[in-house]
């Protein structure tokens, strides 16, 4: 008989599943300068590349939730890692930026089929703050992928070609779909609802949409922060760029120890409690940054701004679990839905806010601020059924 699989090394082999995608963006951003030259493009495209992971990771989350419900966690896992590897492997043998493009979306596709696999993964074991409480742990192990991808990619272009890159992660994608086969047990409960019946009881559950919605433009508030902060620290406050990972580093490594925290708290306060206490310190931080943006220091600027991201460590695992505790049979199509919510809301509420850009900072300040006001009114209204 199969011995159980340790909780903790189930929280850390989930988190792994859930950190494949974002390790793909991640690793991959050192190498950008070298790609453009190998392909003779201009950076420009070769960045647009980014844009075509993040539509191939929406899109294949549409896709994977359906397959996870009908086929099991573990299978989806193995086949998305699989098609990840394919592809990512594929990419060294690109000729041109356009297959380049194809290969990098389909790699991203398979990448979503991944990691809705995680957060259902965690709906079918754990309920209500316990299930917040895995949530928030798994985003403090993905936290730390913008913080080591890019330094693991860094140190591999600085040994061998781009080239080397896509080799890395076809052989990361491959060691964990075995660790995946040799050590996570099924745990889905298999529905006889099919594909349209299962997406629109997720879409049509009044309660579940508030906290996807929430999730959603929160993640935009967080995209418009991570777009400026190269204008910020760079162009406005005239940091070197040799100093700049370090006040970009700073916020995730505030972002985790806020996950601690919050995990702690789960013990005492409700899960929609900590998010509504998260979005109003943020828009207590978004007005500062807005009325201070003509005369604001460095010092306040760093501390304000690792205020609003750090308060993503409430917002992202309790709203997970708030809205994946109704669908115990649909976790992988829920799951699913709020990964396109999470990105699509989030890129396109941060593109609108970036178009207004000039040159202060009171466009992100009153961008990231409205965002905010109506995600707490959203909670406001949030009633447990």
């Amino acid at each position: 008989m199969k011995k159980p699989i340790n909780h903790v090394y189930l929280i850390i082999l989930l988190s792994i599943l859930s950190s494949v995608a974002p390790i793909g963006v991640d690793t991959y951003l050192p190498s950008i300068p070298d790609i453009a030259k190998a392909f003779n493009v201009s950076i420009e495209k070769i960045e647009l590349s980014l844009s075509v992971f993040l539509i191939g990771f929406s899109i294949g989350q549409v896709f994977g939730g359906p397959i996870s419900d009908k086929y099991g966690r573990k299978i989806s896992s193995i086949f998305g890692l699989i098609g990840f590897a394919f592809f990512s492997f594929l990419i060294i043998f690109s000729s041109t930026i356009y297959e380049l493009w194809v290969f990098r979306f389909l790699e991203a596709f398979f990448g979503g089929i991944v990691v809705v696999n995680a957060a259902a993964g965690v709906r079918d074991r754990f309920h209500g703050s316990e299930a917040a409480k895995v949530f928030s742990l798994i985003g403090m192990v993905r936290s730390i992928a913008p913080l080591g991808a890019p330094a693991i990619g860094a140190f591999i272009i600085h040994f061998y070609s781009w080239k080397a890159i896509f080799i890395f992660l076809t052989i990361y994608a491959l060691i964990v779909a075995f660790l995946i086969y040799k050590d996570l047990e099924e745990s889905f409960t298999y529905s006889k609802q099919n594909v349209i019946e299962s997406f629109k009881t997720v879409l049509s559950h009044k309660t579940a949409l508030k906290t996807m919605i929430v999730l959603g433009i929160s993640f935009g508030g967080f995209f418009v922060i991570i777009a400026k902060t190269s204008f910020i620290y760079i162009e406005y406050f005239k940091i070197q760029t040799d100093y700049f990972p370090l006040f970009f580093g700073v916020n995730f490594i505030i972002l985790m120890l806020m996950i601690k925290v919050n995990v702690n708290l789960l013990k005492v306060y409700h899960p929609s409690e900590l998010v509504r206490m998260a979005i109003l310190i943020q828009i207590i931080s978004a007005g500062l940054l807005t009325l201070n943006y003509e005369n604001i220091s460095l010092v306040l600027t760093v501390i304000l701004i690792a205020s609003y991201m750090s308060m993503m460590a409430f917002i992202f695992g309790n709203c997970m679990a708030l809205t994946l505790e109704y669908f115990p049979k649909n976790a992988g199509v829920a799951s699913g839905v709020v990964g396109v919510l999470q990105f699509g809301l989030g890129a396109a509420i941060s593109s609108i806010a970036l178009i207004f850009h000039d040159g202060t900072f009171f466009p992100i300040g009153f961008a990231i601020c409205v965002i905010s006001i109506i995600a707490f009114l959203i909670m406001l209204n949030y009633k447990k059924e």
